[in-house]
C-alpha cells in the first residue's frame, strides 16, 4: 500500500499580497542601497519584484507611500528594543553599555533600514524626511519619560528631560552612521564603540550634576 503524501496548503490570496509587499519592500531597500527614493522609479521597483507597474498600486500609492512604510519598518522593532533596556530599575551606567551595545547589534541585523534611514533623513523626499524626524523625536520623548523615573532627576524640568534626552538620541545616530562608515579595518568598528559608551558617560555625569533652572 503506497503512503498519500501531504500536499502542501494553497496559499491564499492574503498571503500572495504580504508576500509581494514584502518583496517591493526589500526590492526599495537593495535599490535605495547607492542612492535616494527620490531618484527611484515605480517601474524600476516593479522590474526588480517582478510585478507589471500597474500591481504596484494594489500595495502602495506612491514611492513617497513605499518610503513612510519603510521609516515605520525601522523604527518600530529599535524602539521596541529601546524599551526593553530601560524596563526595571537599570543603572545609569547599564543604560549606556546596554544601549550602545543593543545599537550595534541592530545595525547589523537591519543594516539596509539604517543606511535606507541615514540617506533618506537628508535627501529624501520632504515626507519622508519629516517622518523620520517625527520619529526620532518620539525615541526621544520616550527616553525621556524614562529618564523622569531615575535616581537625581526628580527635580528636573521637562525641558531639562527633553535637552538629556535629544543628547543621548543625537549621539546614537551619529554612532550608528559611524558604524555604518567604517573602513574595514580590524579595530575600526570597535573604537567607534568605545567612544559612544565614553561620550554618553560623559553626558550623564553631566547630568547628574545639573540642577534644574526651574
Amino acid at each position: 500500500m503506497v503512503e498519500s503524501v501531504a500536499q502542501p496548503r494553497p496559499e491564499s490570496r492574503g498571503e500572495r499580497k504580504e508576500r509581494t509587499r514584502r518583496a517591493i519592500l526589500d526590492a526599495a531597500l537593495h535599490l535605495c542601497e547607492n542612492s535616494s527614493l527620490v531618484a527611484l522609479s515605480l517601474r524600476q521597483v516593479a522590474k526588480e519584484v517582478g510585478i507589471v507597474p500597474t500591481a504596484f498600486y494594489r500595495h502602495f500609492e506612491s514611492i513617497e507611500a513605499l518610503g513612510l512604510a519603510l521609516v515605520d519598518e525601522s523604527f518600530v522593532s529599535l524602539r521596541a528594543m529601546l524599551r526593553d533596556i530601560r524596563r526595571g530599575d537599570p543603572s545609569y551606567a547599564d543604560i549606556v553599555d546596554r544601549s550602545v551595545e543593543t545599537l550595534v547589534e541592530h545595525v547589523h541585523r537591519q543594516r539596509s533600514h539604517f543606511l535606507f534611514i541615514a540617506r533618506e533623513r537628508a535627501a529624501g523626499p520632504l515626507s519622508v524626511r519629516e517622518a523620520i524626524r517625527r520619529e526620532i523625536e518620539l525615541c526621544e520623548h520616550e527616553l525621556a519619560t524614562d529618564l523622569a523615573r531615575l535616581t537625581g532627576t526628580g527635580s528636573w524640568s521637562a525641558e531639562d528631560l527633553r535637552v538629556l534626552s535629544n543628547l543621548i538620541v543625537t549621539a546614537m545616530v551619529a554612532t550608528a552612521e559611524q558604524i555604518m562608515a567604517a573602513p574595514d579595518r580590524p579595530g575600526a568598528e570597535k573604537q567607534i564603540v568605545e567612544n559612544a559608551r565614553t561620550q554618553l558617560r560623559m553626558v550623564l555625569v553631566g547630568a547628574l550634576n545639573w540642577h534644574s533652572r526651574t
